[in-house]
């Protein structure tokens, strides 16, 4: 079954993750959801005489939700009916589109990867052209977008109580990987009875790290499928692409977050080969690669890409 949410008042939340919600949506395994999003807190928004879209809805929800402690817009939740905790959610990313033709990037005093270098805020809007899928810069350069979701994820365990969008978790969150394009597909532990997904955060083009705080940040719709995986147990998002499996870590140590992605894939590679340790090491040494995701959230992340083509024979890849 097909199921649209609208990013209108009630469907937002903004700023926080937190397992104890209440979901918007319930869907079955197998059902597809197009998700609305929203982009900004109410200083992002460009003024109207700039002529850019505004998304409907974006400031009735900015003047209604509850504001967490992190920044983002976050639609959802969505309850998955018979998802439990231990199983996993397989969400996979069918379509991503722009809601808008215009996205925003911000430079914040002691934020960011060089703080003590720029010390002065900056807020820019670029334009984005949607029918030649270009962002023109303010200097004038071209660059192709490449849109993805920076924030999307299942509900932390409620005990956790309600945190910051702003942070990358087990759950997910605040990932801000550019590999999760249209055609990717993601793991998710499940925490809580119907994993209660959302997603926000849209990005319409970013290099790995992220380094000045932001994106090109964007209004997206998405188009998701949902199937509750009993046959799998994680313990921290997995993904997949068309050539590609990716593991991930996320710490306040670039070192730490390294190592769990790198410790992840070495497990992947033994459950889908039956090589020994070592072995899945010594090969993560010669054929994988180790990515920064983002320098800027609070958690940092890494994330580590292992060819399928290059993953043992009798891994089904």
């Amino acid at each position: 079954m097909d199921h649209v949410l609208q990013s209108i008042p009630g469907n937002v939340q903004w700023g926080l993750w937190d397992g104890r919600l209440k979901p918007v949506l319930r869907i079955a395994s197998g059902d597809r959801v197009t998700i609305e999003t929203l982009s900004g807190e109410p200083d992002d928004l460009p003024d109207p005489s700039l002529g850019y879209d505004i998304v409907p809805g974006h400031a009735e929800v900015l003047a209604s939700a509850f504001r967490g402690p992190g920044p983002h817009l976050l639609t959802g939740p969505i309850s998955v009916e018979g998802a439990e905790p231990g199983d996993v959610l397989e969400v996979r990313v069918l379509d991503i589109q722009l809601r808008c033709n215009w996205g925003w990037n911000i430079q914040v005093p002691t934020l960011g990867t060089l703080p003590e270098d720029f010390p002065e805020f900056r807020h820019i809007h670029i334009p984005l052209d949607r029918a030649r899928n270009v962002a023109k810069l303010p200097w004038g350069q071209e660059l192709p977008l490449s849109p993805f979701f920076g924030n999307f994820g299942v509900a932390p365990p409620p005990g956790w109580g309600r945190l910051s969008s702003k942070e990358p978790r087990a759950f997910g969150g605040n990932m801000d990987n550019k590999e999760l394009v249209a055609g990717s597909t993601l793991y998710f532990p499940v925490f809580v009875p119907g994993a209660l997904f959302s997603a926000g955060d849209g990005h319409a083009l970013q290099g790995d790290g992220e380094v000045c705080l932001t994106a090109i940040e964007a209004a997206l719709t998405g188009t998701f499928e949902f199937h509750v995986r009993r046959d799998l147990r994680l313990t921290s998002p997995r993904a997949e692409t068309a050539s590609d499996w990716i593991t991930m870590g996320f710490d306040e140590d670039l070192d730490d977050a390294a190592k769990a992605a790198l410790r992840d894939m070495i497990a992947l590679i033994r459950e889908k080969s039956g090589l020994s340790a070592q072995d899945a090491y010594t090969l993560c040494s010669i054929a994988a690669d180790l990515r920064v995701t983002q320098l800027v959230d609070g958690n940092k992340g890494i994330h580590c890409v292992l060819a399928k083509t290059k993953m043992p024979p009798g891994s089904g890849a």
